[in-house]
């Protein structure tokens, strides 16, 4: 899995069809199927009908959780677009950029320590982990690969964040950053993703 992801909430229930509605109770399945995650939101009643019994023994199961829907109200577009950082690591997911592997994984990190984020589940791949994060008032999903990033590299890459929060992805060139993989890694900043993955 290199590609990072984003996968949305539905706002239907995608086993019956019917549409949630606000603050109704809906659970998501993330399973992996043919390379990829998919995930699956489903009402209370088709959870417990169709999916509860046996969900951990699906073929291709990661996670299950329970959330709450929230349905979308219509936002006055702000005149001025100032980048934050959940709009920016939107942004460096959808581009998925080999560059900026690090600063999207620093942007993730910062967000889930200011509870912006979640981390629903971490899985191994190639040696390396991926962490699985939703942005609850969303239900937005997103797949972050853990860029193993050294002592060294981590003043080079806040500057490279900086950068793209002060002047955004169609700034002119912001400083590239990639990894390089001889130096030994530091756990240290996943330490606030490795105490919750369910």
């Amino acid at each position: 899995m290199t590609d990072w992801n984003i996968q949305s909430r539905s706002h239907l229930c995608q086993a019956c069809g019917k549409p949630f509605v606000n603050k109704q109770t809906y659970h998501t399945l993330l399973i992996f199927d043919r390379h990829e995650l998919t995930r699956q939101d489903v009402c209370e009643a088709c959870w417990t009908t169709q999916f509860a019994e046996g969900a951990q023994d699906r073929r291709g199961y990661i996670s299950h959780w329970v959330g709450e829907y929230q349905a979308p109200h219509a936002e006055t577009p702000d005149p001025i677009q100032k980048e934050t950082a959940e709009t920016l690591l939107r942004k460096l997911v959808e581009k998925n950029d080999p560059q900026f592997r690090a600063a999207t994984f620093i942007l993730a990190v910062m967000l889930e320590r200011k509870k912006l984020l979640k981390v629903k589940a971490q899985l191994k791949e190639d040696g390396g982990r991926v962490f699985v994060y939703e942005q609850p008032k969303t239900g937005d999903v997103f797949t972050i690969p853990d860029p193993n990033l050294q002592l060294t590299q981590l003043e080079a890459v806040q500057r490279q964040v900086a950068a793209l929060m002060e002047g955004g992805l169609d700034a002119p060139e912001p400083p590239a950053y990639l990894v390089p993989p001889e130096q030994p890694a530091v756990a240290a900043l996943a330490g606030a993703s490795e105490e919750n993955p369910k």
